[in-house]
C-alpha cells in the first residue's frame, strides 16, 4: 500500500527494494525556499543497520503490512523482552534492538502496541503517560515558588527528569514517554 512519505510517523513500517524498515523518527522540514521535504531515520528490521533517507512531501513509499495488536508486558530476561497477547494468550519475546529508548518506561502489566510481521514484533507504542515514584531529588527550599525553575529527579525505573521544586522524595508522578518529561502529580 503506497502511503505519503509525509505522513509517516514514528512506529510506523516501510518495504524498500523488498527489505523492512521501521520509522525511528521522521521529521517534516519546510524551508523559505524550494520544496517541503520529509526527513527519515529507519532501522532495518532483519540487520538493525539504520538509514537515514529524505523524501519530496509528495513522493510516496510502499507501507508493509503488519500486524499491530495489543499486548501486556510480562518481564525481561536474557532472551529480550516478553510480551503477552490477552486474547489468546500467547508470548512473544522483542529484542532489545525493537524495544530500544522504550525498555525504561515498561513496567509490568503495561498494555503496549506491538507491530508484527509474520509474527515476530518489529516495532512497539507505548501509552503516551508512565507513572513512576520519585527516589531522589534534592529537598524543598523555603519561599520558592512553584514557577521558578525545575530541579532534577531520579526516578524508580533508573531515568532522570526535572520536576518542580515542590516534588520530594516518594512522590508519584506521570511524565511523558516521548521524552521522560514531567507532567503532572499522580492522582492515586
Amino acid at each position: 500500500m503506497k502511503v505519503s512519505a509525509s505522513s509517516l510517523r514514528k512506529g510506523a513500517v516501510v518495504d524498500m527494494d523488498g527489505k523492512l524498515y521501521v520509522v525511528l523518527s521522521a521529521e517534516n522540514i519546510h524551508p523559505g525556499k524550494g520544496t517541503p521535504v520529509t526527513q527519515l531515520n529507519m532501522r532495518r528490521i532483519s540487520d538493525g543497520v539504520k538509514v537515514s533517507e529524505r523524501y519530496r512531501t509528495t513522493e510516496t513509499v510502499e507501507r508493509a503490512i503488519v500486524d499491530d495488536r495489543s499486548y501486556t508486558f510480562l518481564y525481561h530476561d536474557g532472551e529480550g523482552f516478553h510480551f503477552m497477547n490477552p486474547e489468546n494468550y500467547d508470548q512473544v519475546t522483542a529484542t532489545t534492538d525493537v524495544v530500544g529508548d522504550a525498555a525504561p518506561y515498561l513496567q509490568d502489566g503495561m498494555t503496549v502496541t506491538l507491530s508484527t510481521h509474520d509474527g515476530v514484533p518489529i516495532a512497539i507504542d507505548l501509552p503516551r503517560l508512565a507513572t513512576f515514584e520519585v527516589v531522589d531529588t534534592e529537598p524543598a527550599v523555603k519561599n520558592q515558588t512553584a514557577s521558578s525553575s525545575y530541579k532534577p529527579a531520579m526516578l524508580s525505573n533508573g531515568l532522570r527528569t526535572m520536576v518542580p521544586p515542590y516534588i520530594a522524595v516518594g512522590t508519584r508522578i506521570v511524565v511523558l514517554t516521548e521524552d521522560g518529561s514531567y507532567q503532572e502529580r499522580a492522582k492515586d
